[in-house]
């Protein structure tokens, strides 16, 4: 199936092809590891594993290449700030972020580079620009990118480059978004560095953000690769910076497609520590939340279009997934005969349409519609008694197809649902009671079995089925 993209750079939705037949090279900005990544940040990885999984499910071999900045401002600042040597200080966080990402079900990327780890790839390439006259070494001693030796500059974000004042630099990692200047390669020591320097041909500093990913990318993935990812927020400067020094370096095209996914909504408004709906994935957790849960409200807004993440989420969340168990567990208890014949309509309908939204540019709207109107069909062959055990296998494996993109639904739950004795027998005491049409002791014990997290459903031939609220 054709695979369609939104790409950036073209701003519209075109067909994916790989420069390798089968193979993708892909770049996705990862953390900076200076504290504990919040779900802003893990709306963005969400985004890019769904990508690579959709890929690797219609049969691509992905390299994934994810960067770890362990070395910019921030870091050294707070690490300064505790007293702790630099690596020291972002080894816990690195170690929270692979934590974080199993939690969440995030497939591990193929490489993680670390800046720390590539400090002679950044030298050469520096030198590289510096040979070619697209870098000068400024009065401060750093060395910086001239943007106007680089006429494609601002083709990404579509800056309108007339008027714009020449010579300007900016020697800072992160600036203004209306800031386009002069950026820094390699920034000459000073004391707000404290211990962390290398030794370069230009004096003793260390590399610029944008230096870091260009020289890792390339280590990894060439000169030339398939696909980059962030957040629209890292469009400009950052992505920007990337393109100008890697073409300038080359002299090739870097990347052939930009995906960028939108901002995380708290509540309706940006997420900030001031207004108080500022959440890492531990403060989620520590609510009683899980990671399927955090996962599915993740997962449920197309990547370009702003994501609102509320606590009504996530208890929706919670309530589908249950609903999604117990219909699996419905399935696996299935023993009736059959060949199956009598779902496969609707699991071919399902695949087909699932298959077809997500190779629209991962339009997970309408591929989670596709896993709901299989559900649909599968209760309603079950409540008939016509769905037989091949059939109810047959459902199993498009869900575990499914899976393959979702990554949370509970396929693997167990057939039997253990039930505490006392409920057991609240329900066979409910049982008697309706036999003897004693109606209010029925309905006396199946709300006692509510209150204990259970709920009984009646089924034809006088029988019942308890499961979990």
């Amino acid at each position: 199936m054709e695979i369609k993209l939104f790409n950036t750079m073209e701003r519209s939705v075109v067909p994916f092809q790989p420069i390798k037949p089968g193979f993708v090279g892909m770049y996705t900005c990862g953390p900076t590891v200076y504290n504990f990544a919040h779900i802003g940040n893990f709306r963005a990885y969400m985004f890019e594993d769904l990508l690579r999984r959709t890929l690797e499910y219609f049969g691509l071999q992905v390299k994934q290449v994810m960067n770890l900045t362990d070395v910019d401002d921030k870091t050294i600042r707070d690490s300064r700030k505790e007293g702790v040597p630099l690596r020291d200080f972002t080894a816990k966080y690195k170690q929270a972020f692979f934590d974080d990402l199993k939690t969440l079900a995030i497939q591990p990327a193929s490489v993680y580079p670390a800046a720390t780890d590539h400090i002679p790839q950044m030298i050469e390439l520096i030198q590289i620009l510096m040979d070619k006259g697209y870098a000068y070494q400024a009065e401060d001693k750093s060395i910086y990118f001239s943007i106007d030796k680089f006429p494609a500059y601002g083709k990404l974000a579509r800056i309108d480059r007339e008027n714009q004042r020449s010579g300007v630099r900016i020697k800072n990692d992160e600036y203004a978004k209306d800031s386009v200047a002069d950026f820094a390669l390699w920034k000459a020591w000073d004391e707000n560095d404290g211990d962390v320097a290398w030794e370069s041909p230009w004096g003793k500093g260390r590399p610029g953000w944008h230096i870091e990913c260009s020289a890792m990318s390339m280590k990894y993935l060439g000169d030339a690769f398939d696909i980059h990812t962030g957040g629209v927020d890292n469009m400009f400067p950052h992505h920007e910076d990337e393109i100008a020094q890697s073409e300038a370096a080359s002299g090739k095209k870097w990347v052939n497609y930009w995906l960028h996914c939108a901002h995380l909504m708290v509540d309706g408004e940006k997420m900030s520590k001031s207004l108080g709906n500022f959440y890492t994935l531990r403060d989620l957790l520590a609510k009683g939340w899980t990671g399927p849960e955090i996962r599915w409200v993740l997962l449920g807004a197309h990547y370009r279009k702003k994501l609102n993440f509320t606590f009504d989420a996530l208890a929706q969340a919670r309530e589908t997934l249950n609903r999604f168990a117990e219909f699996f567990r419905r399935l696996k208890q299935c023993r009736a005969p059959g060949d199956g014949s009598e779902c496969a309509e609707a699991v071919a309908a399902a695949v087909k349409a699932f298959d077809a939204a997500m190779a629209d540019d991962l339009n997970v709207s309408e591929a989670t519609a596709a896993l709901f109107e299989l559900q649909r069909a599968g209760n309603k062959l079950l409540e008939s008694g016509t769905l037989s055990a091949a059939g109810a296998e047959r459902i199993l494996e498009a869900y575990c197809r499914f899976n393959r993109i979702f990554g949370c639904l509970p396929v693997d739950v167990s057939a039997e649902l253990e039930i505490p004795a006392e409920v057991t027998a609240l329900a066979e005491a409910r049982v008697t009671a309706r036999k003897a049409k004693n109606f209010a002791e029925s309905d006396r014990l199946r709300d006692e079995i509510a209150s204990l997290g259970y709920l009984i459903e009646d089924v034809p031939g006088g029988a019942y089925r308890i499961r979990k609220n």
